[in-house]
């Protein structure tokens, strides 16, 4: 036993050390009873301690992931801050103060660090100098003031592809700036306030993917210090982003020309401010040049439109041409395009977003003769404007492929099929974010249109209008409720933010591969609904009010996981919302219970299990004899009553109880006249009896009580037997098979039995007098005092023999009188 409990006290001591040494979720322990936690930690181990007011480094698990400390007030990074967390792959801590040498070498996985926008005065190596594993950094937007490349900096990052350094204080960059870096992706650097720059400072690193630059100062002050730094940059296949420019004059495109010399291919300008001067400049400077890509995303036009003096040089190299953001400010001056003829003839695909056009005439559209992609979508065109630019369905762009003219202010959809009928050549058009209330019954569509876009509009129903030919066709965000029209060639249906109850019927899309509808009022849905599909893959339908019942909660965590059909979504985006008690959790931590799930089984199993166990209970009752004694209980507890009621009758008398009987006699029917014959003559009269010639008396007659005489007629039987028991001093039992077998003599028996047991009954043994052989068990077995008695010598037997009488009446007087008492 010892050895036992020493077993279990060490089980339970391992048990609390690991509990004290394993990690706490969601905070790790810390010496440092003032430092701040973060909860902010989600199932993926990602942990978004951003925005919330932390002057520290706040406490999360060591097991996380991602952390992020964003726009926080820290004030400074310790060294042993981030000790523990050799597992966490991001770290971003935008917008905070000072980093400790030391903070990050704990951070042996990290791939992802984010330190923009702190005070960091100066980039420190020693900061980077256990990253081996770090692949994108950003730096951009701290004070540091000094010159990058003094010291090796990034020596080390063999991994970076990724880097972004510079800000409003970045004066200088020396050569040896990226030294340790032997290619990249992405290359970002701010240095509008640059003023030194060493040739052969950014040349270091090949293979650069991506550049970008602002070099606002350089281009206006300093055109040889930004000539030198797009030297270095500059590669045919590496795509360059120029930011924050201020193009007015020839001088200021003049560092544009060391691109070009390299044979540039892509060019974006963002947030770019030109004059027609500098435009015209800027079409001679790439005359030539294989220029394939050309963006402007973000632009001023400060003059009117007047670039015909670039009209003889060569673009016809630019296949796509990107617009964005434009504003013209003197929209009213601005002349036509008409003149431009040698910019717009070349390029196929064209974009021309958010600049507030409201038409481009018919003559210029006719202009645009390689055109294959138009994007014109989040301007001010209207139905009417649309059939100008189309030229009212006549419209010279046979080679047109793909239309964009979302976000505008489109109410017809009969008027837009019409435009575009003739376009035999279009697969994709997109119309959505437009004001389309209502579809008409028909339309005529180019039969070559595959990819049809009409969400973000206002339809509450749509009809045939829709053409057979669809591949792919987008309804999210309208306000339909059904689907009713068949597509048979639609492989991905679209139809999330609307007021779908139940999924569309898959007979209409025997080649549907994809569907989307989330975000709908979708109870719930079945295997059948999905087998309609024949061919579905891909679903997503979370973000709806789900219904979890039993079937589709289970058809959910195992049915549609074992099947074809992928759920693309995010398991946390199915969430119940009913019933009550489940409202918020996901179906896939839901557990129901076999009550819930089964209940008319359940009821039908309960209600058999509890008449089988009740049956039992009665079959174990009445072997038992439990009824019987229940019902003898509940008797002698209202003869008791009734007894005691009588006592205190007769004790407010002040008189004494009285015995009225010597005896009661309990006896069959059947057996009565032994009793008058023998019983009652013998004890009741006075007999003389001899016992020698010198002794000679006579015998005192006894009372009996019978119950043919001596119960009160019309009172309740059991008040009669109580009453006799306890007026008489014995209880005498005419025993025999008669007596058995009769239900009263039982029922004395029975209470007789239950007066022996009665403690406060102050009653003498019962005298049994067998009139007939019998044995124990022919007594009954609840009868348990009375089987003991007839297993003594307590009985007697009434003998046939005449010369044994004489001795069995004085062996019953004296039982009766009692052993000590002596005759009269």
């Amino acid at each position: 036993m010892r050895e036992l409990t020493n077993c279990h006290f060490t089980f339970f001591l391992c048990i609390c050390l690991l509990l004290l040494l394993s990690p706490c979720w969601g905070q790790r322990s810390s010496p440092d009873p003032e430092r701040p936690s973060c909860n902010g930690c989600d199932l993926r181990l990602s942990c978004d301690c951003s925005h919330k007011g932390f002057t520290r480094v706040p406490m999360v698990t060591d097991h996380a992931l991602t952390l992020d400390l964003s726009l926080n007030n820290i004030s400074v990074v310790t060294d042993d801050d981030l000790t523990g967390h050799m597992q966490l792959r991001a770290l971003s801590l935008h917008g905070n103060a000072m980093i400790h040498q030391s903070a990050f070498d704990s951070l042996w996985s990290l791939e992802n660090l984010d330190l923009s926008d702190n005070q960091l005065t100066a980039l420190n190596p020693k900061w980077f100098s256990e990253l081996g594993a770090l692949q994108q950094l950003n730096l951009l937007n701290n004070p540091y003031s000094s010159c990058v490349g003094s010291a090796p900096v990034f020596e080390g990052l063999v991994r970076l592809r990724r880097l972004a350094f510079g800000g409003p204080a970045l004066k200088e960059l020396k050569r040896g700036a990226l030294s340790g870096v032997t290619q990249l992706d992405e290359l970002t650097v701010h240095a509008n306030n640059l003023t030194r720059y060493e040739s052969g400072a950014l040349a270091y690193v090949w293979p650069l993917g991506h550049v970008s630059l602002s070099l606002h100062g350089p281009f206006l002050t300093n055109t040889a210090l930004a000539s030198a730094v797009l030297r270095d940059v500059s590669y045919p296949e590496t795509p360059i982003i120029l930011e924050d420019l201020h193009l007015i004059g020839n001088q200021s495109v003049q560092p544009l020309r060391e691109a070009a010399k390299k044979r540039l291919r892509h060019i974006t300008f963002r947030n770019l401010s030109i004059s027609d001067e500098a435009t015209v400049n800027l079409l001679k400077v790439f005359d030539g040049v294989p220029l394939t890509s050309l963006s402007v995303d973000g632009v001023t036009l400060t003059g009117e439109g007047r670039w015909e003096a670039a009209s003889l040089t060569d673009q016809k190299s630019i296949d796509e041409f990107f617009l964005r953001n434009a504003v013209v400010l003197d929209v009213f001056k601005f002349v036509s395009f008409l003149q431009l003829k040698f910019l717009l003839q070349y390029p196929r695909k064209v974009s021309v977003i958010n600049a507030k056009v409201f038409v481009m005439p018919c003559p210029t559209s006719g202009l645009l003769v390689n055109l294959q992609y138009l994007d014109m979508s989040d301007n001010l065109l209207t139905d009417m404007t649309l059939s100008e630019t189309l030229c009212d369905g006549n419209s010279p762009l046979k080679d047109l492929r793909v239309l964009n003219i979302s976000g505008n202010a489109l109410k017809s959809v009969s008027m837009m099929s019409r435009l575009v009928a003739k376009l035999h050549k279009l697969t994709h058009v997109d119309i959505s974010r437009n004001s389309y209330t209502s579809m008409p019954q028909s339309c005529s569509w180019p039969s070559t249109l595959r990819y049809l876009n009409i969400s973000g509009a206002k339809l509450t129903s749509i009809t045939s209008c829709l053409p057979a030919s669809l591949e792919v066709l987008d309804l999210s965000s309208n306000d339909l409720r059904d689907f009713t029209v068949a597509l048979p060639a639609l492989r991905e249906l679209h139809l999330s933010g609307n007021k779908f109850q139940r999924l569309p019927s898959g007979i209409l899309f025997p080649n549907l591969q994809t569907l989307t509808i989330q975000s709908n009022t979708l109870n719930m849905f079945s295997r059948s609904d999905l087998q309609s599909y024949k061919r579905i893959q891909n679903l997503q339908a979370g973000q709806n009010k789900f219904v979890c019942s039993c079937d589709f909660v289970a058809f959910l965590q195992s049915g549609i996981k074992d099947g074809d059909v992928h759920l693309t979504d995010e398991e946390d985006s199915y969430i119940c919302d009913s019933p009550l008690y489940l409202q918020g959790k996901s179906v896939g931590q839901v557990h129901l219970s076999v009550v819930v799930c089964h209940r008319v089984l359940f009821v039908s199993v309960s209600c058999g299990v509890a008449l089988c166990v009740w049956v039992l209970v009665c079959v174990l009752l009445w072997r038992l004899h439990a009824i019987w004694y229940l019902k003898m209980m509940w008797a002698w507890l209202r003869a008791k009553h009734s007894s005691r009621r009588r006592r205190r009758l007769r004790d407010g008398e002040d008189s004494e109880p009285l015995l009225s009987f010597d005896a009661f006699v309990s006896y069959s029917e059947r057996d009565a006249s032994w009793v008058e014959t023998y019983l009652v003559p013998e004890l009741e009269e006075s007999r003389e009896t001899d016992e020698g010639a010198a002794n000679h008396r006579t015998a005192r007659p006894l009372t009996l009580c019978l119950h043919k005489r001596d119960f009160l007629p019309g009172q309740w039987i059991v008040d009669n037997i109580m009453s006799a028991i306890e007026r008489s001093r014995r209880t005498v039992f005419i025993l025999s098979e008669n007596f058995v077998q009769f239900d009263w003599c039982r029922y004395e028996l029975d209470f007789s039995h239950f007066w022996l047991f009665d403690g406060d009954a102050g009653g003498e043994p019962a005298i049994l007098i067998l009139l007939e052989p019998l044995s124990k068990d022919d007594i009954p077995k609840r009868f348990c005092k009375l089987r003991k008695l007839m297993s003594s010598p307590t009985y007697l037997e009434w003998p046939q023999e005449e010369d044994r009488r004489e001795e069995f009446w004085r062996s019953f007087r004296n039982a009766l009188r009692g052993e000590g008492e002596e005759d009269d």
